[in-house]
C-alpha cells in the first residue's frame, strides 16, 4: 500500500482526528553536568539493519534510549537491538502516528564503556511492517567536558504546534568562548515534501523539517520514512531546502546576550508528519519547560522540611538553654 493510499483510506474511514490541542512533546529526561549526547536514526522496509552511536574514548554511558516510529497501529511494534529483545512504551498519538521508547542502557553501555571511542554500530530489527524506523539517543559523561545541559523531550506532534523553553540559571552570552546551543529533531512518517516549521526565539529557521534522510534505501516507502538529526549531520542553514534540512540546528545565532531562556516552537501545518523527539544540548545549566535546577556543592547542607526546621530550631534552643544553665551553676 502506498503512503498516499494509506492516508486516503484513513480519511474515508473518518479516523483522521487532528483536533487534539494538548501539548504533546514533554520533557522526559534532563541531565545537568559534564554530559554530551549522541543521536542517530535508521529506517528500512527490510526491517533489519544497523544504527550507530558516536561517543569519544573515556566516556561513560549514563543513559541510552531507542525509539521506534509507527504509522497506522502501534500494536505489534517491537524488535531487537544487538540481538536483545526490546519492549517499547507508546508515547501517545495524534491520529494514526505513534512513537515508542525503550530504555536500552543495559545493552548499549557495556559496548561503549571502556571502548576505543568513535562510531559504534548496533544491529537492529523490527517486528512490525508499520514501523518506519528508529532513533538512538545515548547520553554520556566525560570529566573534562564543560558544564552543560542535555534535555530529551518526546511524545507526538500537535498540528497546531508545540513549545519548548529552556530556562537557564545564569544570563547567556553567545559571544563567550565555547558557548554552544543546538537542537536535533526526530520525525516519523516523513517524506515527499511534507514538512514542519521551527522557530527559535521568534525567528523562523526552517519550513522544511522532514524527509526520510535516515532511510537505508533510496526510494521512500512506508517502513523507511524517518529522519533524525545526528552527530554526523551538518547544521541546517537558515531556511534550508527540503533536501538540505537535516534536522540538526545551531541555536546560537538566535540567542542575545543577557537572555535567560531559549524558546523553540515546532509546528506541522501539513498535518502528516510526527515530530516525536527533540534533543537539546546547550552550554550552561538549564531546565526544559521548568526552572533551572539549583546545583549544590558536595558539602551543602540538605534542605529541611518545615517540620524538620522547627525541630532543629527547638533542639538548638534547648542546647542554648542547657549551656546557659551550666554557666549559672558553674
Amino acid at each position: 500500500m502506498t503512503r498516499f493510499k494509506f492516508l486516503a483510506g484513513l480519511l474515508v474511514a473518518g479516523i483522521l482526528c487532528l483536533g487534539n490541542a494538548q501539548a504533546a512533546l514533554s520533557t522526559f529526561k534532563t541531565f545537568n553536568g559534564k554530559y554530551a549526547v549522541s543521536t542517530s536514526g535508521w529506517g528500512s522496509t527490510t526491517q533489519t539493519g544497523t544504527i550507530s552511536a558516536t561517543v569519544p574514548a573515556g566516556a561513560t554511558v549514563v543513559a541510552a534510549y531507542l525509539y521506534t516510529s509507527t504509522y497506522g497501529s502501534f500494536a505489534g511494534a517491537g524488535g531487537t537491538l544487538q540481538g536483545t529483545a526490546v519492549t517499547y512504551t507508546g508515547l501517545g498519538k495524534n491520529s494514526y502516528l505513534e512513537a515508542g521508547r525503550a530504555d536500552v542502557t543495559p545493552i548499549v553501555a557495556p559496548v561503549i564503556n571502556g571502548g576505543p571511542g568513535g562510531a559504534y554500530s548496533f544491529s537492529i530489527t523490527e517486528t512490525s511492517a508499520r514501523q518506519d524506523g528508529s532513533a538512538l539517543v545515548v547520553v554520556y559523561r566525560l570529566p573534562w567536558l564543560p558544564m552543560s545541559t542535555v534535555a530529551i523531550l518526546d511524545g507526538f506532534s500537535v498540528p497546531t504546534g508545540d513549545t519548548t523553553t529552556l530556562n537557564f540559571a545564569s544570563p547567556l552570552n553567545p559571544a563567550a568562548p565555547g558557548f554552544f546551543a543546538e537542537m536535533r529533531l526526530g520525525i516519523g512518517f516523513s517524506c515527499c515534501s511534507q514538512r514542519s516549521n521551527v522557530r527559535v526565539n521568534g525567528t523562523l529557521i526552517t519550513q522544511n523539517a522532514g524527509n526520510n534522510d535516515d532511510s537505508a534505501q533510496p526510494t521512500p516507502a512506508n517502513g523507511n520514512l524517518i529522519t533524525v538529526g545526528g552527530n554526523n549531520d551538518p547544521f541546517s542553514p537558515l531556511l534550508p531546502t527540503y533536501e538540505g534540512d537535516h534536522e540538526r540546528y545551531d541555536l546560537v545565532p538566535y540567542v542575545r546576550a543577557g537572555d535567560t531562556s531559549i524558546r523553540v516552537d515546532t509546528e506541522n501545518p501539513s498535518r502528516d508528519d510526527n515530530v516525536f523527539l527533540a534533543v537539546f544540548h546547550t552550554a550552561g545549566i538549564a531546565g526544559a519547560n521548568a526552572p533551572p535546577p539549583r546545583i549544590s556543592h558536595p558539602a551543602a547542607v540538605p534542605t529541611l522540611s518545615p517540620l524538620g526546621l522547627a525541630l532543629a530550631s527547638a533542639a538548638l534552643g534547648l542546647m542554648g538553654l542547657s549551656a546557659l544553665m551550666r554557666r549559672r551553676h558553674g
